[in-house]
């Protein structure tokens, strides 16, 4: 099938309410990680405890496992016969599954390694001497995780929420088996594309392909220009701001 050209009529109010989900939801999503990702990504930077790798394959089992099978079991964990399902009902009267909210949830857990990897690179990259020099002064560990290890970071902490914004933009095997595609509430623009493909609306799915195809682009190029700042060793610490690796 040939490509045609991308029209120049507008996007239909339906898809527009799918964007618009979309980037609520990544938006929630990356501040909901990083308040989760820093304290989690320093525990595993500093603990020596044996069985840390064991924490660190969980943490980053979403990046191998399959999406339409964390799905499943994120779907079976919200079912409203268990514990958490019933739980969610009683405080909500709405059930967790097919929701906004259940959407959220899944996608901590899909996008949490891009939000705790890179932030443990950066973490790991601060050279061991500058966190002596504060505490050899009378720094107390909070002081000294807001003052040196946080600032010397900055470039992990922004390739992190780049990342977990961009995937869970990108997300559709873990939201289609939480949420299908009810129009306001769970049908994100990953899932108005496959709906338009599904209905033979080339035209359509082209115009919602090329507004997400050129947020990537836009996303990809701040991350290439952060990464070459720092093999270039400008005011960062090498390998602070890798990606997920």
């Amino acid at each position: 099938m040939n490509t045609p050209p991308i029209p120049s009529e507008g996007l239909s109010p339906e898809i527009w309410q799918a964007l618009g989900l979309t980037f609520r939801l990544a938006g929630l999503v990356t501040v909901l990680l990083l308040v989760l990702a820093v304290p989690l990504a320093m525990w595993l930077t500093v603990s020596r405890r044996r069985w840390i790798p064991l924490v660190e394959a969980i943490v980053g089992l979403p990046v191998v496992l399959p999406p339409t099978v964390l799905g499943f079991y994120l779907l079976s964990l919200f079912a409203p016969d268990t514990p958490l399902g019933r739980f969610w009902f009683r405080m909500t009267g709405d059930t967790l599954a097919f929701s906004f909210e259940g959407l959220v949830l899944g996608s901590l857990v899909y996008s949490l390694p891009y939000a705790v990897q890179p932030l443990a690179a950066a973490f790991r990259s601060i050279p061991h001497e500058y966190l002596e020099a504060a505490r050899s002064v009378g720094a107390r560990p909070w002081s000294v995780f807001w003052r040196v290890t946080l600032p010397l970071s900055r470039r992990g902490l922004l390739v992190a929420a780049m990342l977990s914004f961009a995937h869970t933009v990108g997300e559709f095997g873990v939201v289609v088996m939480l949420g299908g595609s009810i129009p306001g509430r769970t049908r994100v623009a990953s899932i108005a594309l496959y709906d338009e493909v599904q209905r033979l609306d080339y035209r359509t799915a082209h115009r919602l392909a090329f507004v997400l195809l050129a947020f990537s682009f836009a996303i990809l190029v701040p991350m290439a220009w952060l990464q070459r700042r720092n093999r270039r060793g400008l005011g960062g610490i090498p390998d602070a701001e890798q990606g997920v690796g």
